[in-house]
């Protein structure tokens, strides 16, 4: 009887936590979708990434307000927000820190370690396939790790700690592929499409007037923290469970699209899936994920842990058309 009131009890205690959370959340969208117009999908999107715990990469053309997103969210979030320009010039140093040697008044000499930008809590890393494998390694060993090493002593990074990482699909000169090991280290794939009509509109308006939006914080470090522990804790049924699993496991080369995928998601792709199922229902006020959630998350989650075969490419066939076609298994 007194193990079946602690459970009541620890029910209780998420449904009132996810309720207040929720609010918070919500607000937080709406704060940002006063600065940020016509990307309602992509702000979704991104605070799923940021409440499951991880890391997204943005694509899409210049000029479709990504670092504005960035920007706002630090602000909106309460968290401190970097930018680091990526450049093929740009050394592991420059995003890490490094040590300089000073010298006292004394004459004393010691090793000082500089932090650099790497050490926020929201780092946006701007084109980040124009540095170089060396240089990209080094962030995306932070993003796993939550910690760098210079000189053999180790440094935390800060907590939270999210990467939101951007590229441009159109100009590929000079730029070097994140290889599929390093593109896995992302939560999410975001496409960053063309805003609608209205939405453009809007834009003109708002953005070249006297005066233009600014975010307002509604939540902090603290807060997130706070939610993204909740994540952890939201109960997931089994019909949920199933479909996350007969996805992924369908968009390997032994599942059922033998013929048209060369290589498929692996465990951190189901992970990935169940966090951000359940981020998302944090987010409409729900206590528990549906399967609808699994079918809306599976392309941002699985796209770029996939490829397809040299017969499926010379078809047509792309990669969000193979996925719509394993969701139609699974709904």
């Amino acid at each position: 009887m007194a193990g079946s009131e602690s459970v009541e009890k620890l029910e209780d205690g998420i449904v009132r936590s996810a309720e207040q959370v929720s609010g918070q959340i919500r607000a937080a969208k709406e704060a940002i979708s006063t600065v940020i117009f016509g990307q309602d999908r992509v702000i979704e999107n991104t605070l799923v990434t940021i409440l499951s715990g991880g890391h997204a990469l943005l694509i899409g053309v210049p000029g479709l307000a990504k670092t504005k997103l960035v920007e706002t969210l630090g602000v909106t979030l309460g968290l401190d927000a970097k930018r680091i320009q990526f450049t093929p010039d740009l050394m592991p140093s420059d995003i890490l820190g490094a040590e300089v040697l000073d010298e006292s008044s004394a004459g004393k000499r010691s090793f000082r370690f500089i932090a650099g930008p790497v050490f926020a809590q929201l780092l946006m890393a701007d084109e980040i396939n124009r540095a170089s494998p060396r240089t990209q390694s080094a962030l995306l060993q932070a993003m796993q790790e939550q910690h760098i090493t210079v000189a053999g002593a180790r440094h935390d990074l800060p907590k939270p700690f999210h990467v939101l990482a951007t590229q441009n699909p159109l100009e590929q000169e000079g730029t070097y592929p994140l290889p599929e090991a390093q593109l896995d280290r992302f939560l999410m794939e975001i496409d960053v499409d063309y805003p609608d009509r209205d939405a453009e509109r809007r834009i003109l308006f708002e953005t070249t007037g006297a005066d233009e939006t600014h975010a307002k914080a509604s939540m902090n470090a603290e807060t997130l923290l706070a939610a993204q522990r909740l994540v952890r804790r939201l109960p997931v049924g089994d019909s949920v469970v199933e479909a996350i699993l007969s996805l992924v496991r369908a968009a390997r080369p032994s599942g059922d699209g033998e013929k048209l995928i060369a290589w498929g998601p692996g465990p951190r792709a189901s992970q990935s899936l169940m966090l951000a199922v359940r981020a998302r229902a944090l987010l409409d006020g729900r206590l528990a994920p549906s399967v609808d959630d699994v079918l809306d998350l599976a392309e941002p989650v699985l796209k770029h842990r996939m490829a397809l075969t040299f017969t499926a490419r010379a078809e047509g066939r792309t990669i969000p058309d193979v996925i719509r076609q394993l969701k139609t298994r699974i709904g």
